[in-house]
């Protein structure tokens, strides 16, 4: 049986922004060495963009999140808590500085994977 955050996913990554589409052509495909995947479901939340192997969750806010400001430090704090490390980039980000923005999560990819049975799919 799939969960409703299964089906929100699906439709979040059939409607992409332009910033979201961009940082998805940069991550698909481990070019960054790292498998990522969109619209992730990590209950009770959906990601922009989620790699399992480090733990890394990349969040890409438009100008709506600063009226959503205090949910969004909610679901960073149940990931953090639950290991997960988030980064947040800005449309902006990503649309004129894609460089920088890939040098950010390389470097938090750097610090390593998470041990064997903390990830969130464990």
């Amino acid at each position: 049986m799939l969960r409703s955050s299964t089906f929100r996913a699906r439709a979040l990554r059939s409607s992409m922004t332009a910033a979201e589409r961009k940082l998805w052509a940069l991550l698909r495909g481990r070019q960054l060495g790292r498998k990522f995947r969109r619209q992730h479901p990590i209950d009770p939340f959906v990601v922009d963009f989620f790699c399992v192997e480090a733990g890394l969750v990349v969040e890409v806010d438009g100008p709506y999140h600063d009226d959503q400001q205090t949910r969004d430090e909610q679901r960073d704090g149940w990931l953090e808590a639950h290991g997960l490390i988030v980064i947040h980039l800005t449309n902006d980000d990503v649309l004129t500085r894609p460089r920088e923005t890939l040098d950010r999560i390389r470097a938090l990819l750097r610090s390593g994977p998470l041990p064997p049975g903390e990830g969130p799919d464990s």
